[in-house]
């Protein structure tokens, strides 16, 4: 599973630097970069940290819904992570932290005042193409309303004979079939 994250944060990655989204290194020329550089609130944010000796690390900001876990995403060590800006954050410049190793890394996130979280695309708030599914057999009687009227007992004695002699009759027919190729030698 972890393969997975690392694989869907790369993929992340190459589409938006493919798409030309800018990303904001930090001033201090720590090393970290976000993008997009200036996110809304409620928006999704890529992290990327180079040259970093670790394999994993955790990216820690106030702006975040939660701590970011970063994991090296190709062969150049880049350590890769996303999460979210918190939609109820204020705008303005907020701190980016990731232990690196021994070196702590800096940067800096902005949250963009223009835009709000309302601005992102939502869910619908019910299924565009539902599929229908469900009911089997049962659903006409359910349909109906006579449902009530569907048995409820278990079976009987009628029953219970009926599936016996089809079992009989199964047991003969595999047994014949046997007796007959062992006759004729085509094992």
């Amino acid at each position: 599973m972890g393969s997975m994250k690392v694989t869907l944060c790369a993929g992340a990655v190459a589409l938006t630097a493919a798409l030309g989204a800018p990303a904001a290194l930090a001033a201090d020329g720590g090393g970290v970069s976000v993008s997009p550089s200036a996110p809304a609130p409620g928006t999704d944010v890529t992290l990327r940290v180079p040259d970093c000796t670790e394999k994993t690390a955790v990216a820690v900001s106030a702006a975040f819904e939660s701590d970011v876990r970063l994991g090296v995403a190709a062969k150049d060590g880049v350590l890769v992570g996303s999460s979210r800006v918190r939609s109820s954050v204020e705008a303005g410049a907020y701190a980016v932290q990731v232990t690196c190793g021994d070196r702590a890394r800096k940067g800096t996130i902005t949250v963009d005042e223009k835009r709000h979280a309302s601005d992102r695309p939502t869910a619908h708030a019910s299924p565009v193409a539902p599929v229908e599914a469900g009911g089997g057999g049962t659903a006409a009687l359910a349909a109906s309303g006579h449902g009530e009227q569907a048995r409820s007992e278990p079976p009987g004695t009628a029953h219970t004979v009926t599936g016996l002699v089809l079992a009989g009759i199964a047991a003969v027919a595999v047994a014949l079939r046997s007796a007959r190729s062992r006759s004729r030698g085509t094992d």
